[in-house]
């Protein structure tokens, strides 16, 4: 029996901000290809209102999984099938009278997770992960353009970063770095089950910053 996947629940909050702002979370993958044939997915974007207490949260699982992806407008719509993976493990995408469907996962190279496609054409695919009670993954890595016959190789680590931008709509595919930098980086195995921040703003600079509550 594999270990139970972690849960990370994150909650932001802020009180009398003095500006209206926006927070977008995005994963901070470290892959091979990076914005190239693999992209973050942003996660969640939240208003942070200027006066008054303001809240946000956000749970992570660290069940992974694999999908067939749907991309509309630069946004993954949707999931059309999937498959709940663990690192070390493979899975085959095949098709059969326009039904997608996944292997069930094998053993494979340690450390990572792999998905290859044998549908006879190119296929769009996506890392996700599943919380409790969701029956599709929340995708977190786009993979674009993937071939008859490749593979795609994943080895995720759970870094997420924070961001004060409007620019985002979650479910995006970020085809390049983020234009401003992050107020904030964790790497979710790291934290307990249950964190929550403080988003607080500097009146005389103008900086936002995310601190431990």
């Amino acid at each position: 029996m594999s270990p139970r996947p972690f849960v990370r629940n994150l909650t932001f909050q802020s009180n009398d901000l003095g500006k209206e702002v926006t927070i977008m979370l995005a994963w901070s993958p470290n892959v091979d290809g990076l914005y190239e044939d693999v992209f973050p997915i942003v996660w969640k974007v939240s208003k942070f209102g200027k006066s008054g207490p303001y809240r946000a949260t956000a749970t992570y699982t660290a069940q992974l999984a694999f999908a067939r992806a749907q991309v509309e407008s630069g946004k993954v719509i949707s999931a059309a099938t999937s498959v709940n993976i663990n690192n070390n493990e493979k899975t085959t995408l095949t098709e059969a009278n326009d039904v997608y469907h996944f292997s069930p996962p094998q053993a494979g190279t340690s450390g990572i997770l792999q998905a290859q496609n044998h549908t006879g054409s190119i296929q769009e695919i996506a890392v996700g992960f599943v919380n409790k009670g969701d029956f599709m993954p929340t995708p977190v890595l786009y993979f674009s353009d993937v071939g008859d016959g490749s593979r795609v190789t994943a080895k995720f680590t759970p870094v997420l970063r924070a961001y004060i931008t409007s620019d985002y709509e979650e479910t995006s595919i970020l085809r390049g770095q983020v234009d401003t930098p992050a107020i904030w980086s964790q790497d979710l195995t790291g934290l307990a089950q249950n964190t929550t921040w403080n988003l607080s703003r500097d009146a005389s600079s103008g900086r936002y910053t995310l601190t431990h509550a």
